[in-house]
């Protein structure tokens, strides 16, 4: 079956727009605003935690959100943010956008909003918003290119099919989401008692010396753990790239405590010929540049580019208790960062950041207790790599019109 196509701007509902840009003392009250982070982090805008920005009801008018809107990403410094396309859909509250984006509202008496943020995630979709995509040091798409692209248009009630068939397992994997959103929380909370409340188990039996319970050191964070580097291969060498060694970098940070998957993977003789290394699962990247402080935990082994550090706990600590700890400290990094260009964290930030490092024996109670917690994590996350793996086998299929809907 092949679907007849139409230029994106027949199907508008009305004219797309930019989003707001206002001062900064207009910023920290009022309604939510979606901005490029929440772009990049989720593909369907919903209650999320965001930044606020005072709106009058004019402006609200002109420039709120409502469920079915599309927003795609008007200009970014990487190539792959200029043109995401993200779906609103359960908002809880009044939300507005950012300038960075761009929003298009489609008529749902033509169209099923769902769909077209599922085509836009297709390798077709893709195809089309990257033929758009201009510029040097910032990439960007512009609202009169968006509505001159053709896409398909399939009747609504196909629409709607597809839409719903996918839909069940972006529904499995937003649940698989929440779950591990919880497990994590369950297991910071923890942390938070323990060493930061200092309500350990026994603590009324411990003396503070030196402003820390006696039998816990104060070290920097460079004393307590070894800070590795990575490097990058030479480009354009064919046999260095696409390999089976996943290739860590900044954009493959993600928002919950495993990366997994990479956009960059390396053969052999890539990793033999950059300064870089294979590094174990259950390492710990932290992002130096870019995406400054982002912290994950490798779920397979992998290597990393020089825009990261790889952190190996020393004993008595271990790579569990350190994550937790950097994930509580990572603002003392942020706030460390330096560089000419950019922010950044260097080797030297490590030394200037202080570290306590509590008792063998209740780093080992701590994880006794959070271990099956990331073991559930673990699992719980393998399947929904699955299940995305299946879904996005399905999606051109159906979009394509391959399959019968």
């Amino acid at each position: 079956m092949s679907w007849p196509t139409v230029t994106f701007e027949t199907l508008y509902a009305e004219p797309s727009r930019n989003g707001v840009y206002k001062s900064k003392e207009h910023h920290g009250t009022g309604v939510k605003i979606v901005n490029m982070g929440e772009l990049f982090a989720y593909d369907v805008i919903a209650d999320q935690e965001m930044n606020r920005l005072r709106m009058d009801e004019v402006e609200m008018k002109k420039s709120g959100l409502s469920d079915g809107d599309l927003l795609f990403g008007r200009r970014s410094l990487v190539e792959s943010g200029a043109g995401k396309c993200s779906l609103v859909e359960g908002l809880l509250e009044p939300t507005t956008f950012e300038s960075s984006i761009i929003r298009v509202r489609l008529d749902q008496c033509k169209t099923n909003p769902r769909f077209y943020y599922y085509w836009f995630k297709s390798h077709h979709g893709k195809g089309v918003i990257h033929a758009i995509v201009t510029g040097t040091n910032v990439k960007g798409i512009t609202g009169n290119n968006l509505k001159r692209v053709r896409v398909v248009y399939p009747p609504l009630k196909a629409q709607s099919s597809v839409a719903s068939k996918l839909r069940v397992y972006d529904s499995l994997i937003e649940n698989n989401r929440r779950r591990i959103q919880l497990l994590e929380q369950a297991a910071r909370l923890l942390y938070k008692e323990w060493f930061i409340r200092l309500r350990f188990p026994g603590h009324e039996h411990v003396k503070i010396k030196d402003d820390v319970p006696e039998g816990w050191e104060k070290k920097t964070a460079f004393d307590a753990m070894e800070v590795l580097s990575g490097g990058t291969p030479k480009t354009g060498i064919a046999d260095y790239w696409d390999g089976d060694i996943p290739f860590f970098t900044p954009k493959d940070i993600t928002n919950h405590i495993y990366a997994h998957d990479t956009e960059k993977t390396l053969t052999e003789n890539g990793l033999y010929n950059c300064n870089s290394k294979l590094y174990p699962k259950d390492t710990i990247f932290i992002t130096a540049r870019g995406t400054v402080g982002n912290i994950n935990i490798a779920q397979t082994d992998m290597a990393m580019n020089q825009s990261c550090y790889a952190l190996i706990a020393k004993p008595p600590l271990n790579q569990y208790f350190l994550y937790f700890a950097l994930v509580e400290g990572i603002e003392q990094f942020r706030s460390r960062a330096v560089g000419a260009v950019f922010d950044a964290i260097i080797r030297d930030t490590f030394k200037l950041i202080p570290f306590v490092v509590p008792t063998e024996q209740l780093v080992s109670a701590f994880t006794d207790h959070v271990s099956p917690i990331i073991r559930q994590i673990d699992i719980i996350t393998s399947q929904t790599r699955k299940l995305v793996k299946a879904r996005d086998i399905l999606l051109p299929r159906l979009m394509n019109g391959d399959i019968a809907v």
